[in-house]
């Protein structure tokens, strides 16, 4: 499986965007799926998970309220929509497979930038 993030940019401080992951050459259905970003300097961190259903969502404490993961299997796509973004949003988005705030199974896609100015 392979997955693409896309649907990054460059956005001004309380603005909004709606990352995509899409995945090619298999199926996300049986995932847990995340969300993960890595700002210049630091370590990757866990942003968002969503159960392979949607029935389940965990936030990372500095998007919850801010940010909004879904899944449409049928799609083989997740979302991550991100309102009220900061500059400290700023980072490399990816997508992954996700287990205790990990990425699993070697399943992580390419990033996409997201730069927030103040």
């Amino acid at each position: 499986v392979q997955l693409q993030a896309s649907g990054g940019g460059l956005v001004q401080a309380g603005g909004s965007l709606r990352l995509s992951c899409a995945a090619s050459g298999g199926t996300l259905s049986s995932f847990v799926m995340g969300w993960f970003r890595q700002a210049p300097g630091k370590e990757r961190e866990f942003v968002a998970s969503i159960s392979w259903n949607g029935g389940t969502t965990n936030y990372a404490d500095s998007v919850k309220g801010r940010f909004t993961i879904s899944r449409d299997n049928g799609k083989n796509t997740v979302y991550l929509q991100m309102n009220n973004l900061k500059p400290d949003d700023t980072a490399v988005y990816y997508c992954a497979a996700e287990s205790g705030r990990t990425v699993v199974a070697g399943l992580i896609g390419q990033g996409t930038q997201v730069t927030v100015s103040s």
